[in-house]
């Protein structure tokens, strides 16, 4: 009996500890790059966005292959191409309207819209697929855009780019979500997988845009910049630890709850939106942080009624084929899969 309960106390702290550590690379991934937009004057999100796949690709690697801590899931050449890279390429559409948005709007902002996340995923589903949603799905949305709207209202630093992209960033985590769980049907992922495999696609599609795009913009901030080195560091280290991010989503979704992995992330954009006040003091009226606070209450609702939902008896499993029609993408959406950078 003390065995069993010394066992439950350690999964407890277990847990605790995963979560922590999860949203300490999470906040940290966000402050630095918001850092890097507005303290180091480096406004090039392309390049970020690109150095963080370079990155998580050797991180991947460097875990699978080299140090071999997790198992390498063989996908066909031919899937590679036909599954992966479609959901390569809205993930970097994906990361790429995240670091815009973060260049324009505060952090508290723009976590709050990415919280928008949950709606845009089951309105996409039924306006496109035509699923239909228990009822209490759609009731957890309605705080959720109320909050949304109410923050956007009374948002003092709002601009209309950051926002576009922020809640355009929002379509493209349901969309890579939709696309996770209908194209890799089969395969069981895990975090580093998907970004061993996703990785090297996303950094192939951004590399030329952020060359003609950004490149010259780079060439003239080396030669105007004037600490350079503690700049670079800043940078690559975000880079690498975007990449410990992802391998930590593993552990957390592993060590908890559906509901636990939910409400955690509900107050990891809590914690996001304090610290990133706290360094950067952008202005937050009161009204705002009621917005912020309804939009978060909205999202755990939903995230408890997905787990009440999930408990029902699943239908038959699919085999793992490419889905040729858009019927074949209806997919059930894993809320796990909408953290990740």
């Amino acid at each position: 009996m003390m065995e069993e309960g010394r066992l439950c106390q350690w999964s407890v702290i277990r847990s605790v500890l995963c979560i922590l550590q999860w949203w300490g690379f999470n906040v940290t991934v966000i402050i630095m790059n918001k850092w890097i937009f507005q303290k180091l004057d480096f406004k090039f999100p392309l390049t970020v966005s690109c150095i963080h796949f370079i990155c998580s690709a050797i991180g991947a690697f460097l875990v699978i292959i080299v140090l071999k801590l997790k198992p390498l899931i063989v996908v066909d050449p031919e899937d590679r191409w036909r599954r992966i890279f479609p959901m390569s390429f809205v993930f970097c559409i994906n990361i790429v309207l995240g670091n815009v948005s973060l260049r324009y709007i505060p952090v508290s902002f723009m976590q709050t819209i990415k919280s928008f996340t949950p709606a845009t995923t089951v309105i996409l589903q039924w306006l496109v697929w035509r699923k239909e949603f228990d009822l209490r799905i759609w009731a957890s949305l309605i705080p959720i855009v109320g909050g949304i709207l109410l923050t956007s209202i009374t948002e003092l630093s709002f601009n209309t780019l950051g926002f576009c992209a922020a809640l355009f960033g929002c379509l493209a985590t349901s969309t890579k979500t939709i696309l996770a769980e209908s194209l890799l049907h089969g395969y069981k992922f895990d975090s580093i997988n998907t970004v061993y495999y996703m990785a090297p696609f996303a950094t192939m599609i951004m590399a030329g845009p952020a060359l003609l795009l950004e490149g010259a913009g780079v060439i003239l901030w080396f030669q105007t910049h004037t600490d350079v080195l503690p700049a670079l560091v800043i940078i690559l280290g975000s880079g690498v630890l975007a990449f410990c991010l992802n391998f930590s989503i593993f552990y957390v979704i592993h060590s908890t709850t559906a509901v636990t992995f939910n409400v955690a992330g509900n107050l990891k954009v809590a914690v996001a939106v304090t610290c990133s006040w706290l360094i950067f003091r952008n202005p937050i009226s009161a009204m705002n942080a009621i917005g912020c606070g309804v939009t978060l209450i909205g999202c755990t609702f939903y995230g408890y009624v997905r787990h009440l939902l999930s408990l029902q008896p699943p239908g038959t499993p699919r085999t793992p084929r490419t889905p040729r029609t858009l019927k074949d993408l209806i997919p059930l959406v894993n809320d796990k899969l909408d953290d990740k950078v």
